[in-house]
Parts: C-alpha cells; structure tokens; sequence
C-alpha cells in the first residue's frame, strides 16, 4: 500500500491537513462550498449547533446540526486553483490515515454543493435567478493535470461543443462535465437547468474588456450558441468545471447552484443581492434535510 509522503501529503504542526487546518472527523458527509468566507458563518447563521470551526488563509470550515442532519461549510476562495487545494485535502482528510500516510480501506463518499453567485449569458435570465448547474464546461485548464475519467456522455457534449462553436485553439483545451444526478434532482426545482462556463479568471476569460482589448471579442456570443441535450449555455463562473471533475474522480458527488448577479446580454448587474442569497441558503439548506 502507498505510503505518502511529507512533500506530497503535507500537513500543519497539528497533524491536520495543510491549507484547511481539518482531519476528517471535523467533517461532515455533506459539505456547502461557498467562496467567500464570510459566507460560512452566513449559512451557518442558520445551524440549531456548530461544534467544530476553523479558519486558515481563506478557508474557513463549520460543521454544526441543521435540522437533526450533520453539514459542513467551507469556503474555498476563488478560481479552479482553489478548488483544487480544496478537493484533494477534503478527500485526503477522509480517505487516508493522517498519522499513518496510508489510505483507509473503506471510503468515504462526500456529497458536495457549491452555492456560489455568477453571470447570465441568456437574455431571459435576469439578476435575482437561480440556476443550477446540470454540466460545466471547463476552460481553466486545471484537471488536464490529472488523469479525469469522461463518460461518453461528456466526451460526446465536447464533440458537440466543438461543432457548434468556434474555439481558438490559443486558449486552454475545454472539457466538460456532469453533475451529480442524484444532488441536482434533489434541488433544481424552480431553477434553471443548463451548462456553467468555468473560466479561468474574471476579466478577459469571461469577455470582460477594462482597458487591454480582447483577443476574442465574440467570445461571449460564442458560448451563448451552445446546447446540449435541452440545456443551454446559461451562465459563467469561476469554479463548477473544476469542482465536478475532481469530485467525480474521487468519488464523491457534487451540483452547483448559483445567484445571478449580472446578465451578460443586457449589461445589467445587480450589487445588492444579500435577501436573495440568504433565501438560497434557506431554500437548499431545507430541500438537503427534507
């Protein structure tokens, strides 16, 4: 069996995982990511109990009761970078002995939902939305270092992705994948369902032109095309691509569910958004506990 080692398991003068600062029984099997940090305790607002917190550079973690069920928040900061800092120490705090370097013989499956905000990229999905994330399409480049399994299903929304869009072939290689089945019928009732973009920062991957022109000034148009299997390119983002391939990888489950915030169509962007995101959390908090 593998032992890991130092360099490449590292670990915090506690014996907890490096960036987190967690071991696996600070954990619970279904965990909300959110990236802000101050959005932990702005869904943990919300626990009947918390009986585990800790918070490290920008990853914070709470694990309390809602509800009679057990749930984790953690909050990941921005970008697939993050999340791969994430995803792996997660899955390392509850598959593999820390004290030992060795993995445990019987894993552990973790349910895992990002709540996060984004941008519309259809004209009919106005500030305020909701959707929920049934594939992302990956442009970050991240899970290209890893060796990801595609089920035909994704490698054949790919091929269609490429035959309805024109890609530059300058940018990073897209991929794409699926969400966890079971998680997104559990709360996609009222959101809208389609593909989330994943770019690999907010600027000029998203088609945002402060003051250096873009080198693709019809990237948005571009994405706005594409469909696969009834769902549309609905919005961009900064992490799902990279959250769903780790996951699946690993063998955990994983959805997204989003605010929006801006629409991409009409320009319009929506700053305060607070009573929106509290009745998010309130409503994905009582569908995982029904």
């Amino acid at each position: 069996m593998k032992k890991f080692e130092a360099s490449e398991l590292t670990l915090d003068k506690n014996g907890k995982i490096y960036h987190l600062g967690i071991a696996g029984e600070d954990v619970a099997d279904t965990i909300i990511l959110v990236g802000d940090p101050d959005r932990v305790k702005f869904v943990g607002q919300y626990f009947d109990s918390i009986r585990f917190e800790n918070q490290n550079r920008e990853f914070c973690t709470l694990t309390g009761i809602y509800k009679g069920k057990e749930l984790t928040v953690i909050s990941t900061g921005i970008g697939t970078d993050n999340i791969d800092i994430v995803l792996n120490e997660l899955d390392a705090v509850v598959n593999i002995d820390l004290d030992t370097r060795l993995e445990r013989p019987v894993k552990r499956s973790l349910d895992l939902i990002r709540i996060g905000t984004c941008g519309a990229l259809q004209e009919d999905i106005v500030p305020g939305s909701v959707i929920i994330s049934k594939y992302a399409l990956g442009l970050d480049g991240m899970v290209h270092f890893y060796k990801i399994p595609y089920t035909q299903d994704e490698e054949d929304a790919l091929a269609a992705f490429h035959h309805q869009v024109e890609w530059n072939d300058q940018l990073n290689k897209p991929y794409i994948k699926k969400s966890s089945d079971r998680l997104r019928d559990l709360l996609k009732e009222g959101m809208e369902e389609g593909i989330t973009t994943t770019a690999n920062g907010f600027y000029g991957p998203q088609g945002r032109a402060i003051r250096i022109p873009l080198s693709l000034p019809d990237f948005k148009e571009n994405l706005r095309q594409f469909e696969w299997k009834g769902a549309r390119a609905t919005n961009l983002e900064m992490e799902t691509s990279g959250l769903y391939a780790l996951a699946d990888a690993l063998g955990h489950e994983a959805v997204t569910v989003c605010l929006v915030l801006a629409n991409r169509y009409s320009n319009t962007f929506e700053p305060n958004y607070t009573t929106k995101m509290a009745d998010l959390v309130q409503l994905i908090l009582t569908r995982l506990t029904k």
